[in-house]
């Protein structure tokens, strides 16, 4: 199985998303069955306890992992280095379009009213922000909730 090294040092979390994406899309595509193993070097913070880039990417490999597209172990429970994370291809990962999704998805993380969603994301306009919480919903990612007397959504 061959393996391969992404350094993520010195990027911002959205340069690293877009190369991590790129990377692993192109190891995945590279071997259509899958069981290709990245590593993918990010650091684990100036405070140990986990860096920007560290806590980031995991929690967006955990979304990808629990839609199957991916799996992957920690450095803490491969080899005792907090500073990588390994990453098994399984499918293609989604495309950039779908960062606003995940963006909305990791903010429902906790139940957020309709209002602060469309407040926060703003700046993509109202339309794709709308269509992003349909596509989730329909996705059975976000689900319906009541924040004080306003609706609002929560990441499943």
């Amino acid at each position: 199985m061959p393996s391969r090294t992404l350094d993520l040092h010195g990027k911002t979390w959205a340069e690293s998303l877009a190369e991590f994406r790129d990377f692993y899309n192109w190891a995945a595509r590279s071997h259509p069955n899958g069981g290709v193993q990245l590593e993918v070097v990010h650091g684990y913070g100036s405070t140990g306890q986990g860096g920007r880039l560290q806590t980031s990417l995991r929690s967006y490999l955990e979304r990808q992992s629990k839609a199957g597209l991916l799996s992957y172990r920690t450095g803490e429970a491969a080899d005792g280095n907090p500073g990588h994370t390994l990453v098994t291809t399984l499918k293609p990962l989604p495309a950039a379009g779908d960062d606003l999704a995940d963006s909305i998805w990791e903010f429902c993380a906790h139940p957020q009213s309709h209002r602060k969603v469309m407040n926060r994301f703003r700046r993509y306009g109202d339309p794709q922000v709308q269509r992003a919480l349909r596509d989730l919903q329909g996705q059975k990612r976000l689900k319906s909730v009541t924040v004080g007397r306003e609706k609002g959504y929560q990441a499943v």
